[in-house]
């Protein structure tokens, strides 16, 4: 008879969790050496890729995949890139590569580009990977942009090539 309850109880808790899993014991960090992920302007934030059923996020969200080892990018430095553009459903709306340059370049928080790009980008060094989830208020808003539809949540492999420091 104990062991009906002890399992009954069991599969209760266990459904619970996969019900609500914001009630789970377990932390939801990723292993020690694997990718970090650190949110913008709010608190923790899991490494989980956005599907189209979840809502999209409030604030950035920043994966760090490889940290780079040199210069830092700061406000007011000009800074090269290479970039992938996505919507949450993995379809691919742009890529540097597609330019043929040898990457993207723009002033670090001039406003020169979505406001996504100017926090997810500082801090990085040269030679760093960066994954970021960019919300719709931190992208184009309400607005369509060519290809990218109102109120879409973008998400971007971004590489810093090239760090190039700001008269001081």
């Amino acid at each position: 008879m104990q062991t009906g309850i002890a399992t009954a109880l069991a599969l209760g808790v266990v459904a619970v969790i996969f019900i609500f899993p914001g009630l789970s014991p377990f932390p939801s960090t990723p292993p020690a050496g694997g990718p970090t992920s650190a949110a913008v302007d709010a608190g923790l934030t899991t490494n989980t890729e956005p599907s189209a059923t979840m809502p999209p996020p409030t604030s950035l969200q920043i994966t760090d995949e490889v940290v780079g080892t040199g210069a830092v990018a700061v406000a007011g430095d000009t800074v090269t890139v290479n970039y992938v553009g996505s919507f949450t459903n993995g379809t691919v709306f742009d890529a540097s590569a597609n330019h043929g340059t040898t990457g993207f370049d723009f002033v670090l928080g001039a406003g020169r580009v979505i406001a996504g790009w100017d926090q997810g980008v500082a801090g990085m060094k040269v030679g760093g990977k960066r994954h970021l989830v960019i919300p719709p208020s931190l992208g184009y808003g309400p607005n369509d942009y060519g290809p990218i539809p109102a109120n879409s949540t973008l998400l971007f492999e971004v590489e810093l090539v090239k760090v190039v420091k700001a008269a001081q």
